[in-house]
């Protein structure tokens, strides 16, 4: 097999190795193919409800599409993934995506608001954020992240609590705080739920509709809390110049 090789030093590094995901079963590869596949749907599909928010088509619907995405999302869970149900299922998951689009809405309209650029630079930077996390998963030794699984519930559990005090509390610093160590957060799931579709699938789970949901909302959750995040510091810097 051609590699080719790049000097770093006096450490010769493979570029080849890049590409080599010779740990994992071709079996499980194309699992993951098919996950990607449908992420990519949803992603298509919730642009497609981003943009018909931003064009003032189901301009109050925030709230409402939250709800919708909740009970779509409770459906698909609900709905056998036989063979019979796949194009059912499929169905669920693009207007899954389409509600989870227009769900975020005001965060879009805040940025929008301050500067639209930062909508097209949350999304590369939450792009680039979770192709690297996915591919430290896929090229780590199997299993190796699995234990973050329980520390993460329990930030996240940490950061719901800490938000609905805050309701009453109404600190800045706190939110900021939820801003920061949420988005450090879902990078972890990234990681943590990209091992847990390669030991589900190797254990005999091939609802590969179902796992692209996971990585969804970690995707969703990142870019929203980036949107915010360079929003505030936007606003900060045009209040001191």
């Amino acid at each position: 097999k051609q590699t080719m090789d790049a000097l770093f030093g006096n450490r010769k590094i493979r570029l080849a190795t890049l590409t080599d995901f010779s740990q994992i079963s071709v079996s499980t590869k194309n699992h993951l193919k098919n996950v990607y596949t449908c992420l990519i749907l949803c992603m298509l599909s919730a642009s497609a409800g981003a943009f018909l928010h931003l064009k003032g088509i189901f301009a109050q619907s925030g709230f409402l599409s939250i709800i919708v995405s909740i009970g779509l999302m409770l459906w698909l869970a609900a709905t056998s993934h036989s063979k019979e149900n796949q194009t059912k299922r499929l169905c669920i998951l693009t207007a899954f995506g389409g509600a989870m689009g227009l769900g975020l809405g005001p965060t879009l309209d805040f940025a929008v608001e301050v500067n639209p650029q930062i909508i097209m630079t949350a999304f590369l930077a939450t792009t680039v954020i979770f192709i690297c996390f996915s591919l430290s998963a896929l090229y780590a030794q199997r299993r190796s992240y699995l234990y973050l699984g329980g520390m993460l519930m329990s930030c996240l559990t940490l950061l719901m609590v800490t938000s609905l005090l805050n309701l009453f509390m109404r600190s800045f610093a706190v939110f900021q705080f939820g801003l920061y160590v949420g988005t450090f957060v879902f990078c972890g799931f990234v990681v943590y739920d990209t091992q847990l579709i390669v030991e589900k699938h190797q254990n005999g789970d091939n609802d590969y509709i179902w796992h692209s949901v996971d990585l969804f909302l970690d995707f969703i959750n990142i870019f929203r809390r980036l949107i915010i995040i360079l929003g505030l510091n936007e606003k900060k810097n045009k209040r001191n110049n």
